[in-house]
């Protein structure tokens, strides 16, 4: 039975502090699945909101929206105050009026569609520990949790690819696994690079296709 074989042994890749760093980058601008958490009541723009409308400082919220918008929230914010000195019922109602208002306009601005408040509690990990982040002025250990989730998962779509390299050229199914596995781990590689290269777009993962791939490489 002819088989492919490769003329080295095949090894884990090692990484570096040059790894570590990219890593880091991607940390902070893109995810295989990212949850937007500004439209959760727990998320910042709410926690926001909430400052404003118990200070009656609307210019505590006027920086999450664009400057064409600026009036519309300053109205939602006027009309949130007035209603809420008609007792609690009201200012429950009125607050998360303001809250849905900020919050649409927000993700208005930003290219990305609004489908409602979200509940608490559904903040990624990642993205809370990028919150603390910038609370604490320690971008450490955020860093340390994504280089640990990109350097699994590169290991796991390498295994894969490792695993199914050695087949009978006339196995027709076995060749497809390879390629199968072959062609997600470059389009993991090509994705990460290029959130690494880019920045990634705020909310590109929910203006796309759900799983969508990026544009065909090269073979």
């Amino acid at each position: 039975m002819a088989t492919i074989v490769t003329s080295h042994p095949v090894k884990r890749p090692r990484f570096s502090k040059i790894f570590a760093a990219v890593a880091a980058a991607v940390a902070l601008s893109w995810g295989t699945a990212a949850q937007a958490h500004c439209d959760s009541v727990d998320g910042p723009v709410v926690n926001q909101a909430r400052k404003a409308l118990d200070t009656g400082n609307v210019n505590l919220v006027l920086g999450w929206v664009q400057k064409k918008d600026e009036t519309e929230i300053r109205n939602a914010f006027q009309k949130a105050v007035a209603e809420r000195k008609s007792g609690a019922p009201a200012k429950e109602v009125a607050d998360h009026a303001f809250f849905e208002a900020l919050v649409r306009v927000h993700r208005a601005g930003e290219g990305a569609p609004y489908t409602g408040l979200k509940p608490a509690g559904q903040i990624e990990p990642a993205v809370a520990a990028a919150d603390k982040a910038i609370e604490t002025g320690q971008l450490k250990p955020v860093a340390k949790m994504i280089v640990g989730n990109v350097e699994q998962g590169l290991h796991k779509q390498f295994d894969a690819v490792a695993k199914t390299k050695k087949y009978d050229p006339n196995d027709v199914e076995a060749a497809r696994a390879y390629v199968g596995a072959y062609v997600e781990y470059v389009h993991y590689v090509e994705r990460l690079n290029q959130a690494a290269e880019v920045g990634g777009a705020h909310h590109a993962d929910e203006a796309a296709a759900p799983a969508a791939k990026p544009a065909a490489h090269k073979h």
